[in-house]
């Protein structure tokens, strides 16, 4: 049977999420994200809401109450982050980038 600290990084992974990424969003550093994935420190309330929020997910599934749901999250962990990281970008080369994949993906129609 899988640990909340297994499942924790099991819905991480799927995310394409970083332990560097989930500590920044957790506000915490890097070893202590990493604790709680091995087990070493204990998830409270607060930190279980805070997960799901950060994984789009329900505290039941980082519970193990229910399972996990895909969400729709890609498969490929190194295109999910690229995704991830336009909305660094301004909303003028967001536009820029939208116009060239749906030609690409026209093309590839």
């Amino acid at each position: 049977m899988e640990s909340i600290a297994e499942r924790v990084a099991r819905i991480r992974e799927e995310r394409g999420i970083t332990q560097e990424e989930m500590a920044r969003l957790l506000k915490v550093s890097q070893p202590i994200a990493s604790d709680y994935e091995r087990g070493e420190l204990r998830l409270h309330g607060e930190l279980i809401i805070q997960l799901a929020k950060t994984f789009g997910v329900t505290t039941d599934e980082i519970l193990g109450l229910e399972s996990t749901k895909n969400n729709g999250t890609a498969k490929n962990r190194r295109f999910l982050r690229r995704v991830q990281q336009i909305d660094n970008l301004s909303k003028r080369d967001q536009e820029a980038l939208l116009r060239t994949i749906d030609a690409f993906l026209t093309k590839a129609s």
